[in-house]
């Protein structure tokens, strides 16, 4: 399998190609993972033409349903051996960010890794994650963003949890573009990951998976 033509497919938009080698994939028995992995290079790319002035908002958008279909082909796959359900947790882009192409990747890999993933979309307030979470039970937490602004807002919903009296009851993971180690300790969150990858693990451990 080569995994160039996937991140090419991707980042030309070439939406055919790319599901009939998803579909490749799944019949050839190649790494899934790999091609999750090109599909977010390809993004990558997009991303890239974007900031260029190659590409425009209508040709994000696209991207994004391009890539969602993409993923949902190849959701069996990444499924395979990793067992049981590992219970629910929340994922969400953070207040005052409309981003949702990572967090979108994100909850597919957590779903084929075990988990049900309850989303709140888009510009979430902090109130309503934190009363989400509590109403639903839900212990794992996952915030992203991608605007430099988010890190107040990731922080704004830490300090939510802490106000109601939560935060010794969650565990919370943030992820995006202006995360890092340091970003992570002065939102107050548990940990952060810089790949959809790293997230998983992450939440799997927390998990027990």
């Amino acid at each position: 399998m080569d995994y160039n033509e996937i991140k090419t497919a991707m980042q030309e938009l070439d939406e055919d190609t790319l599901l009939a080698l998803m579909r490749k994939v799944i019949s050839g028995g190649a790494d899934a993972m790999e091609a999750v992995r090109a599909c977010q290079e390809g993004m990558e790319a997009v991303g890239q033409l974007f900031e260029d002035g190659e590409y425009f908002v209508g040709d994000l958008i696209y991207a994004g349903e391009i890539l969602t279909d993409a993923l949902e082909i190849i959701k069996p796959a990444l499924s395979e051996g990793e067992g049981g359900s590992l219970g629910r947790m929340l994922i969400c882009t953070v207040r005052d960010d409309l981003h949702d192409i990572g967090k979108n990747i994100v909850k597919s890999l957590l779903e084929a890794g075990g988990f049900e993933v309850l989303d709140l979309g888009v510009d979430a307030a902090p109130e309503k994650i934190v009363e989400t979470a509590k109403s639903e039970g839900i212990g794992i937490i996952a915030l992203s963003g991608v605007l430099t602004l988010a890190l107040e807002s990731m922080k704004d919903t830490v300090r939510a949890f802490c106000d109601a009296g939560l935060r010794e009851n969650v565990k919370i993971i943030i992820g995006g573009a202006p995360v890092n180690e340091n970003s992570a300790k002065t939102v107050g969150a548990d940990a952060w990951a810089s790949s959809p990858q790293r997230t998983v693990s992450i939440c799997r451990e927390w998990a027990g998976g």
